[in-house]
């Protein structure tokens, strides 16, 4: 299931078929422990949902390659490599969230605020008065800025503590559902 690789094909009368594999990479660290195994299939379900076949997802093969690598082989917290991945692939999909300055009133200054209705980060006075809204810490702000501006392969270099782990991994899973119109629940295994 995870083997990134060269596959030769040829397409038949209605479906393709695999004649060759070489094998690039093949994760084998997922097959061995289990958390990392649930996330790697949560993201795998997610981008099944979201591509389509013969469809150009360049991007997407990036982004999934560099987070099953992450999740792989570096001991990050696999709810924040999650809450990166969700974030990034918004930004890839066209939901690009405001992050220089407040929605509303284009203040830059105390930017405490991320609003999931009006895609981005908002003032502390404009932040009050949305109730989508979520108060963020600094914290949580260089997280966010950072997940959307990185290069691709220094995606995961970083780390948020726990309070702004929390506030991360809400903000991702609220736009992220609001934006693809869809709950994704982690589910169990076994």
């Amino acid at each position: 299931m995870f083997c990134f690789g060269e596959y030769l094909v040829f397409k038949g009368s209605q479906t393709y078929h695999v004649n060759s594999v070489e094998p690039i990479e093949v994760f084998y660290p997922l097959r061995i422990d289990l958390d990392k195994l649930k996330y790697a299939v949560h993201i795998n379900k997610i981008v099944q949902d979201i591509t389509h076949e013969n469809q150009n997802c360049y991007l997407i093969l990036q982004l999934v390659l560099n987070t099953l690598y992450t999740i792989s082989e570096r001991d990050k917290n696999l709810e924040m490599v999650l809450g990166v991945f969700k974030m990034r692939l918004l930004c890839i999909l066209g939901f690009l969230p405001q992050i220089a300055c407040c929605t509303n009133c284009k203040e830059k200054e105390e930017l405490t605020y991320f609003s999931i209705k009006d895609n981005g980060l908002k003032c502390k006075i404009c932040g009050k008065q949305d109730t989508s809204a979520i108060s963020i810490g600094q914290s949580t702000l260089n997280a966010i800025r950072y997940t959307i501006t990185a290069p691709p392969k220094k995606l995961y270099s970083f780390n948020v503590k726990d309070q702004a782990l929390e506030e991360f991994k809400l903000i991702t899973k609220l736009y992220f559902n609001e934006k693809l119109e869809k709950e994704y629940p982690l589910e169990e295994l076994f």
